[in-house]
């Protein structure tokens, strides 16, 4: 059921729409009888909304004449805020974010005073921010964010209805511990009872959510960006390897974006482990580090960064 204060908001909306209405309109629109109806109005006068009764069986309600709210006001660092996470909203990477940003965007102008308006037009039009979108045929469902989050907050479990990277179709319990967005991706964080372990899932793989009612116990100062960070740099490829680098750990991390690999302080520098499809990729990496390197696995990897010595040597006009 609706709560009163709903009720009465409601009712004001319903004024403001239609203007005049009667209490045979407004009553069943609210979902109450009469008497009721009276004493929203009543809550409505007590806050200071003028509202005109008229009596008799054509009489009904109405806002006083040239009534209006006043607008939402706004300071300057909240405009700026409102104005970038609209624009940030774009590039989240969900399906319907486009629209939805839009048509806010919309709403709000209309009751924004001028100066604001101009403002938040001026940083639509001139702001430009990197937010690495997915691809839009591969957008997250909106259903299932909400889902996904509501359930996290909520500590309940859910049924995930998943779709692999190879088509695979799967149907699988899920505690959400959380959700992340990360380089233009959306991932769930949980404990996938198929799996018994925590696992992430691409938002947009996902086909459905189904709420279910068993709880859990989230683990407590959870960080599912963290978790995701890990997962991604832990992911088997074809290489595993294992790099010292004669520096600190914070200057590594400085170095080398955070799913580049599991960072592990040691006596002669930071180790690096690191998963990797491509070694020539990997020694360009390191070939960019200003610290230096011993390479301890694979093997391979030491002819892959003398390949990018080479390369830079014939690119170099000292080299001649």
């Amino acid at each position: 059921m609706y709560h009163p204060t709903t009720r009465v908001l409601a009712l004001l909306e319903l004024l403001q729409t239609h203007g005049r209405m009667s209490g045979a309109e407004l009553a069943p629109r609210l979902g109450v009888d009469r008497r009721t109806l009276r004493r929203y109005v009543g809550k409505l006068e007590d806050i200071g909304i003028p509202i005109v009764a008229e009596r008799g069986r054509a009489g009904g309600y109405a806002l006083m004449p040239g009534f209006k709210l006043p607008p939402m006001m706004f300071t300057e660092d909240e405009t700026l805020a409102l104005s970038l996470g609209l624009l940030a909203a774009r590039g989240l990477g969900l399906a319907e974010a486009a629209p939805a940003v839009a048509s806010a965007q919309a709403k709000l102008e209309r009751v924004m005073p001028d100066g604001l308006k101009r403002r938040v037009r001026a940083v639509d039009e001139t702001v430009k921010l990197d937010a690495a979108p997915a691809p839009a045929s591969k957008r997250a469902d909106n259903r299932a964010l909400v889902a996904l989050t509501g359930a996290a907050q909520a500590c309940r479990r859910v049924v995930l209805h998943y779709q692999n990277q190879n088509g695979d179709a799967s149907v699988r319990r899920f505690d959400p511990f959380g959700v992340a967005f990360r380089h233009g991706r959306w991932y769930a964080v949980g404990m996938c009872h198929l799996r018994r372990e925590l696992r992430t899932f691409r938002l947009d793989r996902i086909a459905g959510v189904e709420p279910l009612p068993e709880k859990f116990d989230r683990p407590q100062g959870f960080d599912p960006m963290a978790h995701l960070v890990q997962a991604i740099a832990t992911l088997p490829r074809a290489f595993a390897i294992e790099v010292l680098l004669k520096t600190d750990l914070a200057s590594a991390r400085a170095h080398l974006f955070a799913e580049a690999g599991i960072f592990e302080e040691s006596a002669g520098g930071v180790v690096i482990h690191a998963q990797s499809d491509e070694l020539d990729w990997f020694a360009r990496q390191l070939a960019g580090m200003p610290f230096d390197f011993e390479i301890r696995h694979p093997p391979e990897l030491h002819a892959a960064v003398a390949d990018c010595v080479r390369r830079l040597l014939r690119c170099s006009p000292a080299a001649g």
